[in-house]
């Protein structure tokens, strides 16, 4: 059984031979890739952040490091910032000279300002602050700085903390995020604080005229404020608010064309669109704010600026991506990479230069850098050479029809071994959101190790049910107000697709996902019971009257999912929540959650479980991850997670066991099996 391959060694190792083989738990959670891709503004440097996690049993428990290399237009390498060093927020300085980043080095009390020559030379400093450093931008000419920073720690609160006076005033004993700026040419360099104490500030970015700076401005430092209530407005460098630029609901990036005539926003259609994935660009001679791309049926994810009267953008559109060059004098678009060359997850140019730089993945490579060159496209990284070793399962696109005629989408990844005359065990892997949608590219994660289950006679499927993004607003917004109702329904109907297509085994289906997904298990244990042999719910909905009072989201649930609040119809938000459902519940679930998640509260899985562990018709464990919040971010507990997942798969749908498997993992073992 899997539990069994998962004890000493086997975790750890694998039979180095001439054939492909299984891709482990392990290797699935510290798999390397690129972060963040940045093209230098003479075109000469792309600066490649790559992230490498932790080694479960070897590191320390912890989220994963970073790295910064530099990679030449001949494709040569060099590192700059080893993982041994702890950095954030890299870019070049205006004219190429210099990298910039944020570290809290040595003695330093708060994260300083730093920079280093990119022809060679040691870390230098910057600027420092009274306060922690955040996200800042330099001017195009060099003279002026401007940063965010919640300004110097509150002393008198450290002393009482001390004293044991820690009480905390919920949504109101809010700390704020300030825009300061400072004349790097003055003999003082004083930082001065431009944003207003009731404003919260999430970006900064200096307009072309190095006079003026662009900021993101939210109300308060909910979280709730930065998804629905934020604007972006344009300050001058005495704090003066010169232009607000009106917009409503969620909002992405923006960014000036390089004479300032255009700005350029990724932004949510209307207030109750869930996502920002719609292209705005303002004009300054007419005042107007206009959707330059009204008919795209997919999702903007990126844009940079070529040239005054053209951007290039990215785009997410089905289960592909493209990117195309918009010119705005007549609104033409130019292909500049066709869907189906790589999932292309960010861009990077610069004014003037014709090459980008971009981020991407396939099905059997994680987040590489590329770069895009008169259109000769050419990766500049391969963060995992031992991938080539390892057995890719056959990964594609389908089409299914909904009970209500509705053309769907989901990513299909076959058994490694896949006979067409046979049926498989099947688990359903359902995002999140619902607001997100799965890409035809690197699927695995510790919570669906795609390539490890399906080497071991799983085929798994990622449906894009209605309500995802990435075919249009309307289509994203088809959910609304339907809590588990027809969304949930299109998850059922790709089951029966798959089964009609002789894929799936009826009788051994399992169902698992995170938040929103979450939920979907939840409901696919519950009131869908009599679909699913397995599930596991993940930081899930289990209670959507309790779910409103304890998340941070509550404005954002209201506005883009229920479009209702639960006083206005309890009995329908009662019998949408999978507790109502408990007694008939017969699908044995694995419950698990961060005990800091603040956007679903831990109580939501609480609930579920003491509901089906008191009726004791099921099944049902429940495990908590101290330390994590809405999802796993160190490596320990993501792989704790993955082979939890995987044994309860393989107890219920491959052994057919009635009982639940030992909760005990071989951690111990494998420890010590490390140390040898």
């Amino acid at each position: 059984m899997m539990f069994r391959t998962l004890a000493g060694v086997g975790l750890l190792a694998f039979a180095v031979t001439g054939q492909a083989r299984e891709m482990t738990l392990l290797e699935t959670v510290t798999a390397e890739s690129v972060a963040s891709v940045d093209l230098s503004p003479d075109g000469q440097y792309t600066a490649v952040l790559k992230y490498i996690p932790r080694t479960p049993y070897e590191d320390d428990d912890g989220s994963g490091y970073t790295e910064l290399a530099l990679i030449d237009q001949q494709g040569q390498e060099r590192i700059y910032l080893t993982r041994d060093e702890s950095f954030s927020r890299v870019s070049f300085g205006p004219n190429s000279q210099y990298l910039y980043f944020t570290a809290k080095r040595e003695d330093d009390k708060h994260a300083e300002l730093y920079r280093m020559p990119v022809d060679g030379g040691g870390v230098q400093s910057f600027y420092e602050f009274e306060g922690n450093i955040g996200s800042y931008d330099i001017s195009g000419n060099g003279s002026q700085l401007v940063f965010m920073s919640s300004g110097k720690p509150d002393s008198d609160k450290e002393k009482l903390s001390k004293k044991g006076f820690k009480a905390e005033v919920y949504e109101e004993d809010l700390t704020y995020t300030h825009l300061y700026h400072v004349d790097l040419n003055s003999e003082e360099k004083a930082a001065k604080k431009l944003s207003a104490d009731d404003q919260h500030i999430l970006s900064v970015k200096f307009h072309p005229d190095n006079q003026q700076v662009l900021a993101r401005v939210a109300p308060t430092p909910l979280v709730d404020d930065n998804y629905m209530s934020s604007q972006y407005q344009l300050f001058d460098l005495e704090g003066n608010v010169q232009q607000r630029f009106e917009t409503a609901g969620k909002l992405g990036q923006a960014a000036f064309s390089p004479d300032g005539r255009y700005l350029a926003l990724i932004a949510a259609a209307n207030y109750n669109d869930p996502s920002a994935g719609t292209l705005f660009v303002w004009d300054q001679q007419s005042g107007e704010m206009r959707n330059v791309l009204p008919d795209y049926q997919g999702s903007i994810k990126d844009f940079n600026w070529r040239t005054d009267q053209e951007l290039v953008w990215l785009g997410h559109r089905g289960t592909e991506s493209e990117i195309q060059a918009l010119t705005l004098k007549f609104l033409e678009n130019r292909v500049l990479v066709e869907p189906g060359e790589a999932i292309f997850t960010s861009i990077d140019g610069e004014a003037g230069i014709g090459d980008i730089v971009l981020r991407g993945n396939r099905p059997e490579h994680p987040n590489e850098a590329f770069r895009l060159s008169s259109s000769q496209l050419e990766r500049l990284t391969v963060s995992n050479p031992w991938l080539d070793d390892v057995a890719m399962p056959r990964q594609q696109t389908i089409t299914y029809k909904a009970r209500d005629g509705l053309e769907l989408q989901g990513i299909l990844v076959y058994p490694t071994d896949y006979q067409a005359d046979k049926q498989y065990p099947t688990v359903m892997v359902i995002h999140g959101g619902p607001e997100s949608h799965y890409s035809n590219g690197w699927l695995d994660r510790y919570s669906a190790p795609v390539k490890h289950a399906a080497a071991n006679g799983y085929a798994l499927f990622f449906p894009n049910y209605r309500g995802s993004t990435g075919r249009g607003v309307e289509f994203s917004m088809l959910s609304q107000n339907d809590y588990a109702g027809k969304e949930f329904d299109d998850i059922v109907d790709a089951k029966k697709h798959l089964v009609e297509q002789g894929i799936a085994d009826p009788e051994r289906v399992g169902i698992t996902g995170g938040s929103y997904g979450g939920y979907a298990s939840a409901w696919g244990a519950t009131k869908q019971t009599e679909h699913f042999a397995a599930s596991v719910m993940f930081v899930g909905i289990s209670d959507n009257i309790s779910k409103f009072g304890t998340t941070d989201i509550a404005k954002e649930m209201h506005a883009v999912h229920a479009r209702s609040y639960p006083w206005e119809k309890w009995q329908w938000y009662l019998e949408r929540s999978p507790i109502y459902y408990a007694e008939q519940a017969r699908t044995p679930i694995l419950i698990m959650h961060g005990k800091e998640d603040t956007r679903v509260h831990p109580s939501q899985s609480m609930e579920l479980y003491r509901y089906l562990k008191t009726h004791g018709n099921v099944p049902v464990r429940l495990v908590l991850y101290p330390g994590e919040g809405h999802g796993n971010r160190k490596m320990a507990a993501q792989l704790d997670y993955s082979m939890r997942m995987m044994r309860w798969m393989e107890q219920f749908l491959v052994e057919k066991a009635e009982t639940k498997p030992p909760f005990e993992l071989p951690h111990l073992e494998n420890l010590k099996a490390s140390d040898e």
